[in-house]
């Protein structure tokens, strides 16, 4: 079973427990809106991550079995200790140079794009950073370490950045000096002019410490979290691509093909030879995301619903047959990007969105299965009547709202 499916439930209550804390503190860390498209973003990251991690971790093996310098053993705590070691310090120059190489950049700009945070923003996941992350890990593979162990501390690796994903957790003394924390991670998120390009580091800030590029937290200036050009959408599609559709006009603008290569390898947005412009906190101006309550609830609901298929679909996917393992994908997804367009107040969105919910209702309750689940009658049922029930409660709504582009 995917570790991942466990981890669902356990990332879902603690983003609760977030928000009744900041709630009860008067902090404003969450918003409806923008959580929610973290959450969509992470579900469709989970979902395209079905259909590429075999190939990476294909080449993986593949070098691992003919190239490889030495064998090391799968049963030893040294070598899981010194594997994730490893893995952080590959993870440490992956990230850095997904902030500093644009093609990398436009695939990890999507973690970025939040201007909130908080444990969703953990979530806030890119689907297409296996382009070209992957050969960071390959070394791994040259050294020894295996795929059983190099997946293992991969995800101890991931799991570990989850926690570190919120404004409720202070300073934490020598902690903040050795180990990735919430402190010297929100520095990392901000767009502050001393927070760019800080940070890197994946479990161990050692490395940014190791390589100058370690910035601590200051209580003096509000970080302000995003990205310099934001993202303004709630369009999980949207967020994933338009970066890459930004470096594609660029490289149209650029003369000469040695600064068509520039735009795409060098760091995102030198190819123009402007500085990077000084931004002022004060004057940040927050992408509005504000939606009815109805529609609000409608994305919650339906949100629910989805964390049941998502989880199914991971833990079934080795058995699932190709077409419904494409079908049930592409379900989620566009699933995902109809609500991100209701949220964002398209003057179409509402009857597409009744539309969908409507016809997955019935098909949940009519089809023989589920994707291979026999759901009991009073589930059938249930599903329908939620569906069915959001369908028409949409009508509370107003047809759209202008999205604050």
């Amino acid at each position: 079973m995917n570790p991942i499916v466990f981890a669902i439930p356990v990332f879902l209550l603690t983003i609760l427990l977030e928000a009744w804390i900041a709630h009860r503190r008067g902090a404003a860390a969450y918003d409806t809106a923008d959580a929610l498209t973290s959450l969509h973003l992470g579900v469709v990251s989970q979902v395209v991550g079905l259909f590429t991690k075999l190939t990476m971790l294909g080449i993986y093996t593949a070098v691992y079995q003919h190239w490889r310098f030495m064998s090391l053993p799968d049963n030893s705590v040294w070598v899981w200790l010194f594997a994730l070691l490893a893995y952080d310090f590959c993870y440490y120059w992956v990230h850095r140079c997904g902030h500093e190489v644009a093609v990398m950049w436009a695939a990890h700009v999507v973690h970025h794009s939040s201007e909130f945070y908080n444990l969703s923003t953990a979530l806030r996941q890119t689907s297409s950073g296996w382009l070209v992350g992957w050969l960071f890990y390959l070394p791994m593979a040259l050294c020894g370490i295996s795929p059983l162990v190099m997946v293992g501390v991969g995800l101890i690796d991931l799991l570990y950045q989850y926690w570190v994903h919120t404004e409720m957790v202070g300073r934490l003394g020598w902690m903040d000096r050795v180990f990735v924390t919430p402190s010297n991670h929100r520095v990392h998120h901000g767009q502050n002019d001393y927070c760019i390009d800080r940070n890197y580091g994946g479990i161990l800030v050692l490395w940014d410490r190791m390589f100058g590029t370690f910035t601590d937290e200051r209580e003096d200036e509000k970080i302000i979290y995003g990205v310099r050009k934001p993202l303004r959408s709630l369009n999980p599609l949207w967020g994933n691509v338009h970066y890459y559709i930004d470096l594609w006009h660029d490289m149209g603008q650029a003369q000469g093909w040695r600064k068509k290569l520039y735009v795409w390898f060098g760091p995102p947005g030198a190819w123009t030879g402007e500085p990077l412009a000084h931004f002022e906190p004060s004057a940040f101006d927050r992408y509005d995301t504000t939606v009815t309550p109805v529609v609000a609830g409608y994305g919650i609901l339906q949100f629910a619903l989805m964390v049941p298929c998502i989880s199914h679909l991971i833990a079934i996917a080795p058995t699932l047959p190709a077409p419904d393992m494409v079908l049930y994908a592409a379900l989620l997804i566009l699933s995902c990007a109809s609500v991100g367009a209701l949220l964002e107040g398209r003057v179409w969105a509402r009857r597409v969105e009744q539309l969908r919910a409507a016809a997955c209702g019935l098909a949940f309750a009519l089809l023989p299965q589920w994707f291979g689940f026999d759901a009991p009658l009073a589930l059938r049922a249930a599903a329908l009547l939620l569906m069915l029930g959001g369908a028409a409660w949409l009508e509370k709504s107003p047809a759209g709202r202008q999205p604050a582009h």
